[in-house]
């Protein structure tokens, strides 16, 4: 099958077509030799491109003027016209209106993925207002509670066979969607966009961390941020009017959005799942998920996929190497803070590297050390995210905002963003990443990145996908799959590649690994599988 994807050479090499980097102020780069302060440009800026639209719901109101007639979602076997999704959301928007909904408000919409969530998503669009997901059934009542409240939304939009799970206060407004969007009752005009169209600096959405390590935070994602990466290449990843695009992610994940709003902005069809990821992978042409989820899937069953991007997770080389022989295949990066992903490249199984790509159009990306100086190219350090993928901060919370967003030392009156996490640039301009900040860990005394241990694991033929987690300050602990994979020569790779005091103590196999509702791999859940093996049979390897 002949892959489907922009012409990378053409629209996203930077090495040709990066924006002049003469505001750089005098003395940042003093630091770096001569030939690392060119890289350090030449890498670093990704290329000068204006996105198709100013706003993401620009975007979406031209295909619903000029693609009324296409399929713009479908869901177990329902499908909706532009036409049909613009005249829901019209009734929508009208009732979110008389409920006193405006430009820059935050409009809730606790759910679960449907043709419903889709029109809410419009609907607020419309009005301007920013939408809030939470996936009713896998967010906790208190979570939904606290992002009403911190939004100050005063309306909330579900289901009606989902209603009674959602949390409302008084000073709150429960709409479901399901009887409003085909109700000709409520048929008026639409909001006028001149009053309502938002600017790229108002806020398109605002998508809350899964708040494992405490209370979930918002990020506050703007129009423009959104139409950055969406609206240019490679981050619209070939989405056009007559293709089908998944819809498989938990609705309140950043990437969901790369799926919905990617396919809606560019007049393509959106597929959404239903219990099967699987049955949905066989019948799109655009699909993204996390490494975990795709190794998951039967790719055999996949091969009419033309484009699969994968973020959120360090991806295998088993992975990449099989779905780019059949596919464009891109291997992304970039936390929510950075709308997305900020890095991207498509994967070839003969590329000596497989990297996170390079910087997204009118985006920067910079290796610093602790004092936030630039290391030489080469060198690992830590990634630092500019340009116009940086969101707005968190919402209420400005302390972690200073912590996290800083002024772009490389950009005066720009601000950058701490990913924490590690990479390096390699001879040719593209980024290798290597985990967390977090994922450095002390075992014995000696410094390991956990994921060098992972990536020697799934050198081994047997592995399709592993992982590594610190057990205590001298053991580390593996996990394999497939169920078949053998522990003892998984456990071989790293001997053969790395330090003895890198050697998992244990390596367990399993037929899948075990994922979060965002699609990432639990990692908390299998730290206490490990607990729980150890103190059953002693840390030996098996």
């Amino acid at each position: 099958m002949q892959n489907f994807a922009v012409n990378p050479s053409k629209d996203i090499h930077p090495l040709t077509s990066f924006p002049p980097c003469s505001s750089i102020p005098a003395g940042a780069l003093t630091m770096l030799a001569p030939k690392d302060r060119e890289q350090f440009k030449r890498f670093g800026w990704g290329p000068e491109v204006q996105p198709r639209h100013a706003t993401i719901a620009d975007a979406i109101r031209h295909s619903l003027r000029h693609h009324p007639d296409a399929i713009a979602v479908e869901c177990a076997g329902y499908q909706l016209s532009y036409r049909a999704l613009d005249d829901a959301s019209n009734r929508l928007a009208n009732v979110l209106r008389a409920h006193g909904v405006k430009r820059g408000d935050a409009v809730c919409l606790f759910l679960h993925r449907s043709i419903e969530m889709v029109v809410g998503i419009v609907a607020a669009m419309k009005l301007g207002a920013a939408y809030v997901p939470q996936h009713v059934g896998v967010a906790p009542t208190e979570t939904m509670r606290h992002v009403a409240k911190v939004t100050r939304a005063k309306v909330l939009l579900s289901l009606s066979h989902v209603a009674d799970q959602v949390p409302v206060e008084p000073d709150q407004t429960l709409i479901r969607i399901d009887t409003v969007m085909f109700d000709p009752m409520l048929d008026s005009p639409a909001p006028n966009p001149h009053r309502y169209a938002p600017a790229p600096d108002d806020l398109a959405m605002i998508l809350f961390t899964s708040g494992t390590t405490g209370v979930p935070n918002g990020v506050k994602v703007t129009h423009g941020n959104l139409a950055n990466i969406l609206l240019t290449a490679p981050g619209d990843l070939g989405m056009r009017p007559g293709l089908k695009v998944g819809q498989i992610l938990s609705i309140a994940f950043d990437m969901a959005a790369w799926e919905t709003l990617g396919a809606l902005a560019n007049g393509a069809t959106l597929v959404i799942r239903g219990k099967s990821i699987q049955e949905t992978a066989e019948q799109v042409d655009v699909l993204i998920a996390t490494p975990s989820i795709l190794n998951a899937l039967d790719h055999s069953r996949c091969q009419q996929v033309r484009v699969a991007a994968v973020a959120g997770e360090p991806c295998p080389r088993p992975l990449a190497d099989t779905w780019s022989s059949f596919s464009t295949f891109y291997n992304s990066c970039g936390p929510t803070e950075t709308t997305i992903i900020n890095t991207a490249e498509p994967h070839r199984p003969d590329k000596p590297t497989l990297s996170i790509g390079r910087p997204t159009p009118n985006n920067t990306v910079y290796v610093l050390d602790e004092n936030l100086q630039p290391l030489p190219i080469g060198q690992k350090g830590e990634m630092w995210a500019g340009g116009d993928c940086v969101t707005a901060g968190y919402l209420a919370n400005p302390a972690l905002t200073a912590e996290r967003y800083r002024p772009d030392p490389f950009r005066p009156g720009h601000m950058m963003f701490r990913t924490r996490d590690l990479g390096r640039w390699t001879p040719t301009g593209e980024l290798e990443h290597f985990g967390r900040v977090d994922d450095m860990v002390k075992i014995r005394g000696f410094r390991v990145e956990l994921d060098s241990v992972t990536n020697a694991l799934e050198t081994s033929p047997c592995c399709q996908q592993a992982v590594t987690l610190q057990y205590d300050s001298r053991n580390l602990v593996s996990f394999i799959s497939p169920a078949s994979a053998c522990p003892k020569r998984a456990a071989q790779s790293v001997a053969d590649r790395l330090p003895y005091y890198c050697n998992p103590t244990v390596v367990m196999p399993m037929d899948t690994l075990p994922r979060t509702p965002r699609g990432k791999l639990d990692k908390r859940l299998l730290l206490e599988l490990a607990q729980t093996h150890i103190a059953e049979t002693g840390p030996e390897m098996h």
